[in-house]
């Protein structure tokens, strides 16, 4: 039972987001999909333990849901539309098959369209994508958002209301809206790859299934738009840093540091392709960098051939703090400052910082701190970094530091 409730977890994080866009393309309504899918998951978890599981889990699911669905509408359908919806979803389940993959990836950039509309505030945007598209849960959304989790809850519940209430269309907007949902949509599928590649708390360093879904709506996106130099940008930096993936854990499952990490299992057609898209991005915005474009080109000198441009990835923090200042790129750029002019002045640009919870502050303390042979002060600075909930490879890392400070 447990090893088939865990089963179907996964199959609901990374499928989910599927299914109920496929179903809201269907019932135009967001919320009867949601719900919907969540009575499948219900009805599987009292049925594949029995049964096991079926050979197309997501087919499975989106057949249930449908049913689900249709009682609904059956109960409902004194409404027209209701009774319009209800026939139009009696005439899918005709057909059990799962849908042809083309058609699932545009029913999720339609969905990702909906959640960015103009009508919603920027967090419910990022939120309700995080959830519907990507199937996060709750706590994970609150962890990325820096928020509680009940202040996520309730505006997962206002933002759908909200869509329900206004009426907001299911579709992707016609050509001459797309530039003003642009910077909406490239945020939330940027922010979906960050949730992918910081990992989970007491779990995986990468979760390799996140970030290839924030590369392939990012492709998506790229075709919709075709040369649009955000987008490309966007894609850049995501191939570049997810092209590292491979080599930050060594064989026994530890962390590996990018200055330690064999470089033979980067991904070197990732690499290729990221440098390419970043040139030609660069090349239609005339060298005027966006902050996915800059943040790309950091990614670039990560990867150069002779190791870490540390003097241009300097240069880089400083133009992103003036194009999208941010307290990561406070951070980053105070790490660059240590690297080439010493941990000393390093850490005085991170003490010049409001304090703020982030593990990435914790830990370049900590390591300027180690550096600067100041141990009690590193030993805290690595205590608070394990209070901010890293992945289990992270926690094992830091503990290790501290074990070799203290020894």
């Amino acid at each position: 039972m447990q090893e088939v409730s865990a089963q179907l977890a996964e199959v609901v994080r990374i499928e989910g987001g599927r299914v109920v866009a496929v179903l809201t393309r269907t019932l135009g309504d967001l919320t009867l999909a949601e719900d919907a899918v969540q009575e499948a998951v219900l009805t599987a978890l009292q049925t594949w333990p029995r049964s096991g599981l079926p050979d197309a889990p997501r087919a499975w699911l989106l057949t249930v849901a449908r049913r689900k669905a249709l009682d609904v509408l059956r109960r409902e359908q004194n409404r027209t539309s209701k009774e319009e919806a209800a026939m139009g979803l009696a005439e899918q389940l005709r057909d059990d098959g799962p849908p042809e993959p083309s058609a699932v990836d545009d029913d999720l950039l339609r969905l990702v369209f909906t959640c960015c509309h103009p009508a919603l505030g920027f967090e419910a945007r990022v939120a309700l994508t995080l959830r519907t598209v990507c199937g996060l849960s709750v706590p994970d959304i609150a962890r990325v958002l820096m928020a509680s989790e009940d202040a996520v809850a309730k505006r997962l519940v206002r933002t759908r209301q909200k869509i329900a209430r206004a009426g907001i269309p299911y579709r992707v907007p016609p050509d001459a809206e797309l530039p003003a949902r642009l910077t909406a949509v490239a945020a939330v599928v940027h922010l979906v790859f960050t949730a992918g590649y910081a990992g989970a708390p007491g779990s995986e360093l990468v979760r390799v299934d996140l970030c290839a879904e924030a590369i392939r709506l990012a492709r998506l996106l790229a075709d919709l738009m075709p040369g649009e130099a955000t987008l490309l940008g966007l894609l850049a930096l995501m191939l570049l840093t997810a092209a590292r993936r491979d080599a930050r854990l060594d064989a026994d499952g530890e962390l590996v540091l990018l200055a330690d990490q064999d470089r033979s299992r980067w991904h070197s057609d990732e690499i290729a392709e990221g440098l390419a898209l970043l040139d030609e991005s660069l090349r239609r915005s005339d060298g005027l960098a966006d902050r996915y474009q800059l943040e790309a080109a950091v990614a670039a000198a990560h990867v150069a051939p002779g190791g870490t441009d540390w003097h241009e990835v300097l240069r880089l923090y400083g133009l992103l703090a003036e194009v999208a200042p941010s307290p990561a790129v406070d951070v980053n750029r105070a790490v660059a400052v240590g690297e080439v002019h010493g941990p000393e002045a390093g850490l005085a640009l991170l003490d010049t910082l409001p304090p703020m919870p982030p593990l990435g502050l914790h830990v370049a303390r900590a390591d300027m701190l180690r550096r600067l042979g100041r141990t009690d002060d590193a030993v805290a600075a690595y205590r608070a970094a394990l209070a901010s909930a890293p992945s289990a490879p992270e926690v094992r890392f830091l503990q290790g530091r501290v074990a070799a400070l203290i020894g």
